[in-house]
């Protein structure tokens, strides 16, 4: 096999794992929707818990950049198109959070640290590109639903789902890992 059909193989799996972290990203927030609406709680689950974020970075750590960014920006539009969440603001600033997401987990794939180290670090460049696009909707775009004073409360709300990633995502990574070199 030469290096092009290795190059094509290796994109092919790429979109390949796009497509199912894309996928992933729009089914699992309806199941904590559907906890939300039987508890009366609305989209606080969601909102709280942030379970799109899970796919997008763990795409990103074992598919690379390209699929973590794609992932992070089309999982938003393709749930908004399918279910009509999240609202049309939401969806671009929460595009440009995941992508953010996506491709420093995807950059920070091949560093030699623990799994929860990238974790951390993807999540702090996530928040901070959530944070710019608030302040671009906000003073470039003049944009009222999310201001400046939105950007703590909305980070403070996701920790709890933050925190569950510092425990499932390494855990998934080893278990993964694992089974990989068993074989």
């Amino acid at each position: 096999m030469n290096q092009r059909t290795l190059t094509v193989l290796t994109l092919k799996m790429q979109l390949l794992a796009t497509l199912l972290a894309v996928v992933a990203s729009v089914a699992l927030p309806q199941v904590f929707h559907f906890i939300g609406a039987v508890s009366g709680s609305g989209t606080v689950p969601g909102v709280v818990f942030l379970p799109m974020h899970l796919p997008v970075i763990l795409v990103g750590l074992f598919a690379g950049t390209l699929a973590g960014g794609l992932t992070g920006l089309l999982a938003p539009i393709v749930s908004f198109l399918l279910t009509g969440m999240p609202g049309p603001v939401m969806m671009v600033l929460m595009s440009a959070e995941l992508a953010g997401y996506g491709i420093f987990a995807g950059l920070l794939s091949s560093v030699k640290m623990p799994v929860f180290v990238k974790v951390v670090i993807t999540q702090i460049a996530g928040r901070l590109v959530y944070a710019v696009a608030i302040l671009i909707a906000s003073y470039g775009f003049g944009q009222t639903q999310f201001t400046v004073g939105s950007i703590i409360p909305a980070l403070a709300q996701g920790l709890p789902g933050l925190m569950l990633q510092w425990v499932f995502i390494p855990l998934i990574v080893f278990r993964i890992t694992e089974s990989k070199r068993n074989k």
